[in-house]
């Protein structure tokens, strides 16, 4: 096998001829565009009059090398996480024991577990369900992760650059990966369980979608699948990624059919208008009866107006398969993966699993609490020594949201003696090796640059009562960005879509 660095030998010819690099650069964003790997722009997010590639790699194997034992550690501890997150979700004590301090200072937090609260005092009406060389999580999204769509089409553009190099051995290597129907399953079977043949998905969409064509992936796949088998009632289903959304189903029984999935696109702002419940729960959306609902907005407070946040207590409250609910939203917080990393937490959530635990346990960074106590104190004053060993971690999504370095210094500075810090957690920094990558953007010159990689897996599982049906992972999504951003994801415009190279 050949080592890393005798494999970016192979290239030093290609990475100093600028002219042979902006020839494959070209070919390589027209294969995207063929592809569909496309965003809108930002100039217009919410037409798709005018479109452009979503950023990618250009380089494949050389700078993206994973090895294969990580890759399937990855991927077989994604399962685990579907089960810890879903017993979190499930774990209403846990979850309020956990989050006391943090709804305290945290507004957003505090909302959402006001939502969980008021539905478990009205009865629930539906059962629940992003480095080397050692694997090391960093978050669990469980609320709108995306470019499982777009994942799907970046290896043919891969495969692409390495055939136009007549790298043909290769491109034969790079990973099939297709998140985008597997996710579509996961909406499927909850769909179907729901047990009602005429009943559509809602999709909570922004009014400005750049992302749109990742999210049509998902609808088009379901808009082509067919649902033909019987299914005995009593089931739940979830959707997650090592992060990803985690799902769960009213528990109905549907008869033996063969009908095209529909799903509908409407914003909050339509929910509080034209959404209703009748007097079992069941929700309606301009007269038509919805199944599932599946959230691609909402996981930040600038998301929520007063009539949003009462358009998603209404969704809450009804029985449609909601992805996620409100339990399954606050298990993905950052204070909740804080607490899960304490000693003996995981074997409560998961008893008689130890090999779960381990290798669930494995994963984990230092986590540390800010709460206004002697831990807390002690794991500000550490950051504060070595402030580029640790990073600053609010309650919030959609990246671009954490603190490192002299930022997080005057953060904590500040923080240091008040109640606020409590909505916050410390993290170790995880420092991967840094890789020569071309960073490919609309409207930026073709260069290569330092990066670093994250690595997500995402995953569906169905659950019957408490017994696990299905809990399987169905593709990845790599990131890459250049060193000099400390944070901030594809959407954020900040990192690229890029492909695992397995050695």
């Amino acid at each position: 096998m050949l080592s890393q660095v005798e494999m970016a030998a192979g290239w030093e010819s290609l990475l100093q001829d600028e002219q042979q690099l902006e020839e494959l650069a070209l070919q390589a964003v027209d294969r995207a565009l063929a592809e569909g790997v496309l965003l809108r722009t930002s100039q217009e997010p919410s037409s798709s009059d005018v479109v452009s590639y979503a950023p990618f790699t250009l380089f494949l194997f050389f700078p993206s090398l994973v090895p294969s034992a990580l890759l399937e550690q990855a991927y077989a501890v994604q399962m685990d996480f579907n089960l810890l997150v879903d017993a979190v979700s499930q774990n209403a004590a846990f979850l309020e024991q956990t989050l006391s301090s943090t709804i305290k200072r945290d507004e957003f937090t505090a909302r959402l577990f006001d939502i969980h609260k008021q539905v478990l005092k009205e009865g629930i009406a539906q059962h629940s369900a992003d480095g080397f060389p050692a694997l090391k999580q960093i978050e669990i999204n469980t609320i709108s992760a995306s470019f499982g769509g777009l994942a799907s089409r970046t290896p043919a553009v891969h495969r692409h650059v390495l055939n136009v190099l007549s790298k043909t051995k290769e491109a034969s290597k790079i990973l099939s990966n297709n998140p985008s129907k597997g996710l579509a399953l996961g909406i499927a079977k909850a769909w179907e369980l729901y047990g009602s043949a005429n009943a559509l998905v809602l999709l909570i969409a922004q009014e400005k979608e750049r992302n749109i064509f990742d999210q049509r992936a998902i609808e088009n796949e379901l808009l082509a699948r067919e649902v033909k088998e019987e299914e005995p009632p009593g089931v739940a289903l979830g959707l997650g990624t090592f992060a990803q959304n985690i799902a769960s189903a009213l528990t109905h029984f549907l008869p033996n059919c063969a009908r095209n999935i529909h799903v509908i696109r409407r914003r909050f702002e339509d929910v509080s208008e034209k959404g209703s419940l009748d007097q079992d729960r069941r929700l309606f959306m301009d007269g038509q009866e919805v199944a599932v609902v599946y959230f691609r907005d909402g996981y930040m407070p600038s998301q929520y107006s007063v009539k949003n946040w009462e358009a998603r207590l209404l969704l809450e409250r009804s029985c449609a398969v909601k992805c996620p609910d409100i339990a399954t939203q606050l298990a993905g917080t950052k204070k909740v993966q804080q607490e899960l990393s304490r000693v003996g937490v995981l074997e409560v959530l998961l008893p008689g699993q130890p090999e779960a635990v381990a290798r669930l346990r494995a994963t984990f960074a230092g986590l540390y609490s800010l709460d206004l106590d002697q831990e807390g104190d002690q794991a500000i004053a550490e950051a504060l020594a070595a402030p580029s060993q640790f990073v600053l971690k609010p309650q919030r999504e959609g990246g671009g949201n954490n603190l490192y370095g002299e930022e997080m210094v005057q953060a904590l500075e500040r923080l240091k003696d008040s109640e606020e810090r409590a909505s916050y957690i410390l993290m170790e920094k995880i420092e991967p090796e840094p890789f020569g990558n071309c960073l490919l953007r609309p409207g930026s010159p073709v260069r290569v640059v330092q990066c670093i990689s994250e690595l997500g897996i995402f995953g569906v599982y169905v659950r019957q009562g408490k017994t696990l049906v299905m809990n399987k992972h169905v593709g990845h999504l790599l990131r890459t960005k250049a060193i000099e951003h400390a944070d901030g994801g594809v959407a954020a415009g900040v990192a690229v879509l890029d492909n695992p190279y397995p050695v």
